[in-house]
């Protein structure tokens, strides 16, 4: 089993004199107190910019030459990734499956907890294989202690296969860390509630993955300006906002910008290629094809 000597060693772990009374605290006191102990997310997570952006990079070219990224985690982490890779599918017009979270325990690990999964190393890794992990792709795995078996298993069969491996883990110096290619270390320090980690080191995986998969999707074209160009309209209101991101990017009306979307089989993007060139639907996608499906280098 791969574990420290001592748990209570870990900054996840140890006590945060901040908070030794809250249970004498008022409603007020405990939100109040917590909020500032959030606010400290944000700096700790400046400190590890440059690795962020780097394994960004590293997706980003993964998903162009037709690889994945999967993210690995237990407990708050992987439910954290599920939620993260399972919205990258409707913002950016992804494949299903090109951001993949495996969460120890599967299904059923989403909506109860399963703490004992997190101990299956080779589990960890048989999810690798189960998923026909190859060199082409990218593997996060995500942990506040830096430690857990699962993830440790997945990232060792990664490194087996040559995928590119980083990680995004809450103290410093962690077992997976050394394991992987691109460590993120984000030092949260101790939670108000002394080792419960789906609260400062949570909210800093979440920040993290929100920075990972809309880095590399800016990156490679999925965002022209600030406007999702590439979200999939299915229901009214991402209608409605595909129809704003058209009048925004190229000041057409909403009725033509309707139309267009509809000439367009529904693509944002290749409709505003269209408002922007007067070109027809074919002519807007081979327009973005020849400049790597970014609308701004049309007019470069």
């Amino acid at each position: 089993m791969t574990r420290p000597e001592k748990i209570e060693n870990l900054e996840t772990e140890s006590s945060n004199p901040k908070s030794v009374n809250i249970d004498a605290m008022s409603s007020f006191e405990i939100v109040k107190l917590m909020n500032e102990e959030d606010k400290s997310v944000a700096f700790a997570i400046e400190k590890v910019l440059k690795p962020i952006a780097l394994l960004s990079e590293k997706i980003m070219e993964s998903v162009k030459r037709g690889g994945r990224c999967f993210y690995v985690g237990a407990g708050t982490s992987g439910r954290l990734a599920v939620i993260d890779a399972a919205e990258t599918v409707p913002t950016f017009n992804l494949a299903y499956g090109t951001f993949t979270a495996i969460l120890a325990g599967g299904r059923e690990a989403m909506m109860r907890s399963l703490e004992n999964v997190e101990d299956d190393e080779e589990g960890g890794k048989t999810e690798m294989v189960d998923h026909d992990l190859s060199s082409e792709d990218v593997v996060v795995g995500i942990s506040a202690s830096g430690r857990t078996p699962f993830v440790i298993g997945a990232l060792q069969k990664s490194k087996e296969v040559g995928a590119l491996t980083g990680c995004i883990v809450n103290v410093s110096n962690s077992k997976i860390s050394k394991i992987v290619d691109i460590p993120i270390e984000i030092v949260t320090g101790p939670e108000v509630i002394t080792g419960s980690t789906r609260l400062k080191a949570g909210t800093a995986q979440k920040m993290v993955l929100n920075m990972l998969s809309t880095t590399s999707m800016i990156r490679i074209g999925k965002v022209y300006k600030n406007l999702m160009v590439d979200v999939t309209p299915i229901n009214e209101k991402l209608l409605n906002r595909a129809i704003n991101i058209i009048t925004t990017a190229t000041r057409v009306s909403r009725k033509t910008a309707f139309q267009l979307l509809k000439k367009s089989q529904m693509r944002p993007k290749v409709a505003i290629v269209m408002a922007l060139t007067n070109k027809n639907s074919k002519e807007a996608e081979k327009l973005l094809e020849l400049h790597d499906g970014k609308i701004r280098d049309i007019f470069m």
